[in-house]
């Protein structure tokens, strides 16, 4: 089940910065089109740190009954606040979702949860009964160590997955399974899939990218999965030029910047302080979409 591509839906807004909710239908329209395993909404290629908690929950509510089931749909939870990520997660329960990820607590540069304390909120998210995908990102700044993750897959029942995006995530990935074996049921990288054919090697059964070309990385993943390394390579090499673009000069705007250009939707807005793309750096992102003709550029046209 926990398998395949699961890309992080953008969240748009008009020229004025207000949400997009027709737009937002469109994007999670267009992702489903290009055949995506699963969505997540209100991560951080979500911008969930531009929304407000209001914002949130008309989101997660126009998400989960627009897919109405087509695909999983993941919702991102995390806070500092245990207490608030509690609520989350029993509102995304109780709207449909299928699970929800988890970023370990941290607030600013210098407020981080002890590794004790990661445990115990990942303990009580887990007693609402939803499954839980544990999200191993440096913007958290915290040190998941391999055996507090395979602690906490041993010892909570309801995580299921880890998307590990620290550098190196390879590495992590290769002992978290080694380590952690059957505990381990969703090994995912992220970083845009930037390591992907690495991490495939060392055992991940999945990804989290960006939206912007799903329908082109996902037979990596398949070709991977059905043994044809050199079959996944090849696909990788043609595409690895756009996700190093992405990852290294555009992070979340370049989803919104295809998407618009495809008529996914009308603006690539990013709310203050998040700066819009360079001129140049917009056309360097068209130039290395466009050879490889994914399906963002030509949608909603």
């Amino acid at each position: 089940m926990y398998k395949g591509i699961w890309p992080v839906a953008p969240t748009p807004f008009h020229d004025d910065g207000t949400l997009d909710l027709e737009g937002m239908k469109r994007v999670l329209d267009f992702m489903i089109d290009a055949g995506v395993d699963g969505i997540c909404i209100l991560a951080n290629y979500s911008e969930q740190f531009v929304l407000s908690d209001e914002e949130r929950e008309v989101l997660t509510r126009l998400s989960l009954e627009h897919v109405a089931n087509r695909v999983p749909v993941i919702v991102t939870v995390s806070h500092f606040a245990t207490q608030i990520a509690l609520e989350r997660t029993r509102l995304a329960k109780s709207l449909g979702a299928s699970m929800v990820m988890l970023m370990p607590p941290y607030h600013g540069a210098t407020l981080r949860g002890t590794p004790e304390q990661i445990f115990e909120q990942f303990k009580a998210v887990g007693e609402v009964g939803i499954p839980i995908m544990v999200q191993d990102a440096p913007m958290a700044g915290n040190d998941l160590t391999v055996p507090l993750l395979v602690r906490i897959a041993r010892e909570i029942e309801m995580v299921k997955l880890f998307k590990i995006e620290c550098i190196p995530a390879t590495g992590k990935l290769r002992e978290l399974i080694a380590v952690g074996g059957e505990a381990i049921q969703g090994p995912f990288d992220g970083e845009e899939g930037i390591t992907l054919m690495a991490d495939l090697d060392a055992g991940a059964t999945g990804t989290m990218t960006s939206a912007t070309i799903p329908d082109k990385i996902k037979p990596i993943l398949a070709l991977h999965a059905q043994g044809n390394r050199e079959g996944a390579s090849e696909v990788y090499r043609q595409v690895l030029p756009v996700i190093n673009f992405e990852n290294r000069q555009c992070l979340w705007r370049a989803s919104k910047t295809a998407m618009m250009e495809g008529g996914v939707i009308n603006s690539d807005y990013c709310r203050h302080p998040i700066a819009p793309l360079h001129p140049e750096t917009r056309a360097g992102l068209l130039d290395v979409l466009r050879p490889i003709d994914p399906l963002v550029l030509s949608w909603g046209k």
